[in-house]
Parts: structure tokens; sequence; C-alpha cells
């Protein structure tokens, strides 16, 4: 009987760990199910880019998958039971997958959970009612239909002086220069940078024409404005959100060891503490990284989580060596449009150093790694050899995870 790999969700990590398990078990000891709401990968990176209204390179799970024996399933999960081993699943459009208005079962081995995250409107009145999100393509869409309906000289807001907030400001006022483009920054602008980086960031927002408000606490959004902590109220017509990301809701309502926002507590092989048949990976586990911190959400984590799992899974079922490559940083990528660009260099524990890398190779830099993440997707062995080995263990049994150093 094969062993039945699920997969839930195809962004970076889930579309790696899907590939990778392919290509390191032999297809016929292994059913590998990717269950995704949309039939082709979606680039999350470039979500500021498709909000201005550049068209991005269609990339088919069906294309990506031929020939390796992964299954992809369109529909949206509604449900995981642990205890019993399944996942719920209905439609893409909500209706169930195998009769009008029912919803279908399906059962796994192992699971592999990467549903990710979602925007976080942090419970600011008006924000999820008023303001636009670019956390996935649904949204992205909108902000493009809305913004391309502007006249010139109205005011978008970006919420947020996180590195989404920074790019997506930058996106809009270079692609939209008849706008008014302004940032809300909780704190100073750039503080996480190093002094040389923050400065290169407001040379180029000044460059830009974008009005930043530092020390900008939101506390609410109207249609027409965002107010903010000290009473400032600043106009509006459209309110771009980019303040966090929460993470899919699904597992919080599981018997899984979750943390306080729902993410679910991996060893260092990305498998959940409490129940050693599920792996997660990218925002949707708590993993930690380099001085015992927690791995931040990005992709940056989440390529490397997910080939950690992918071949952890693979040597338990193999009898192979399990792996032990701590997950660290190199650098923080940001896109200041399609010009501009700032390579901030980090510790492994993702602190900023001196070293910078700015300008116009900056940018080409930056699109090159958007460019090798997809590339990536699709090649989740990195061009190496690709040795399939049989399965010779059974599953895990409950309890019976195995701690490994992160």
């Amino acid at each position: 009987m094969q062993h039945r790999i699920i997969v839930l969700g195809g962004g970076y990590t889930g579309a790696i760990a899907a590939g990778r398990l392919a290509k390191r078990l032999r297809r016929d000891d292994v059913a590998i199910t990717l269950v995704n709401a949309e039939p082709d990968f979606v680039e999350r990176v470039r979500m500021h880019q498709l909000a201005t209204g550049q068209d991005l390179k269609p990339r088919p799970f069906s294309e990506m998958f031929a020939g390796t024996g992964v299954e992809l399933r369109l529909a949206k999960v509604t449900g995981v039971d642990v205890d019993r081993k399944t996942v719920t699943i209905t439609d893409a459009n909500g209706a169930g997958v195998t009769a009008p208005g029912s919803a279908e079962e399906i059962a796994y081995d192992t699971l592999v959970y990467a549903l990710g995250s979602g925007w976080n409107a942090q419970d600011v009145p008006g924000a999820a009612e008023h303001a636009y999100e670019i956390a996935g393509r649904p949204g992205a869409l909108r902000l493009r239909e809305r913004l391309a309906r502007l006249d010139a000289g109205q005011t978008v807001v970006v919420v947020g002086g996180g590195l989404t907030g920074v790019e997506a400001a930058a996106e809009i006022a270079e692609a939209r220069p008849d706008l008014d483009v302004a940032l809300a920054a909780g704190g100073d602008l750039g503080d996480w940078l190093s002094p040389k980086g923050r400065e290169h960031l407001r040379k180029v927002f000044g460059r830009l024409g974008i009005t930043v408000h530092e020390h900008a606490t939101v506390t609410g959004v109207e249609a027409d404005r965002v107010l903010t902590a000290d009473g400032t109220a600043i106009p509006a017509a459209v309110t771009v959100w980019t303040t966090g990301f929460a993470v899919h809701p699904i597992a919080k309502a599981t018997a899984m060891e979750v943390t306080g926002t729902g993410q679910i507590v991996v060893d260092g092989t990305m498998r959940s503490v409490s129940h050693p048949d599920v792996y997660a990976i990218g925002d949707a586990a708590m993993a930690m990284g380099p001085g015992n911190k927690p791995l931040r959400m990005s992709c940056a984590s989440g390529t490397p989580a997910a080939w950690q799992a992918a071949d952890a899974i693979a040597a338990r079922l193999t009898g192979g060596k399990l792996p032990n490559a701590p997950i660290r940083y190199f650098n923080q990528c940001i896109s200041l449009g399609r010009k501009e660009g700032l390579i901030q260099y980090v510790t492994a524990d993702d602190r900023a150093v001196r070293a910078v890398l700015t300008g116009r190779l900056a940018a080409v830099y930056k699109e090159l790694v958007c460019k090798s993440a997809a590339w990536g997707v699709a090649n989740p062995t990195l061009g190496l050899p690709t040795r399939r080995r049989r399965v010779t263990r059974k599953p895990a049994a409950a309890g019976s995870a195995v701690k490994a150093p992160a």
C-alpha cells in the first residue's frame, strides 16, 4: 500500500516540499497530493508589482509537476483532524468536491501543513472594511483595479513600515507619479536597517516623492482617511494595509500544539512536537533559528524549511540520515520600484550589519533572487542528482516525535 503524503498549500514552501518529496521517494511507494485553491503558483513576493498593473508570468502547476507523480487537487482546506488523520476539502468555489453542498475527506499518513498566512487587520476599526491588502493575488488584483480608477493628485496611504509596506509604497509611487503616496510607520522609517541602509531608503523615498509619517500608530481607517493615535487624520483615497500577517486559523482548531498566534510548534526537522505525522513549514510553523530566535515569516525562512521537512520525511521513511542543516539568514532584499533596490546584509540571526548594496545593482540582485525563488519551486532539488529511495518504514507512532537541533 502506498504511503499517502498530503501537502496543504501551493505557495513557495508547499510546492517545493511536494516536488522535493517526489524526487526523493519511489513513485510506486508514495502517493503525493498537493491541495491548493488555485491552479498555478503565485509569486507572493511580487504582489506589489501585480497591484501596480504589471503582469506576472503564469506558472501552472500542471506544467511544473508534469511527470513527477504529484497529484494536484484544486480545493480549499476547511478542516484538519489530526487524530483521525484526515483533511476536509471543498472545491475552490465553496461547493462540495464530490457533490454540490457536500465536503470530502481525504486521509493521510504524513501531512505537510503549508497553508501560510494572510493579511492581519489587527482589530483596527475600519481596516477590514476600507483598506486594501496585498498578501495574496485576490487582494492585489482588487487593489490594482482600484488604483487604475484613481485620478491624478489623489492620495494613497500605505500603513506599515516593514518590508511589505516599503516595497508597496515605492512601487506605487514609481508606477503612478501622478498620485500622492504616503507611508505611515509605527516607528522610524527603516528602523531595522543599518544607518547606511536607512539613509538610502530615505533618499529613494525622497526622490519618489513619498511622504513618510513616522511614529504614526494607525488606530482607525475610514473611507477617505486614516486616524492615528495622536489624533492626526491623514487623507487617503486608498488605504493599503501591510502591518503584518496572520496565519491560517485551521491549525489552531486542531489538537496540535500551537502558539498563541496559531503557528504549529515544530522541532528542527519541521515536525510537529505533538503529532509526529505532521510537518509544518513556512509562515504556519513556529521554528527556532540561530540565537534561539523564532524564524520570521519570509521566503528566506520558508524555502530552507521546506527542504528540511521534505528531506526529513524521506529520511524517516527510507531509513536514511536525518538532515541537520541549521536555517540562517544572509541578507534582506528590498525592491524600491523597478530601478532601485536595497540589499541589507545581516547576521545569521537576522540583525543588520554595516554592509549594504544599493541602487540599480541592488534592483538587479533582488530580481535575480525573485526569479531564483520561482525557479526553485519548479526545481526543488536545485539541480542536484536525484536518487529516489524505497520506503522501508511505517509511519511514526503517536508520541514518538524526535527532537532535532534547530
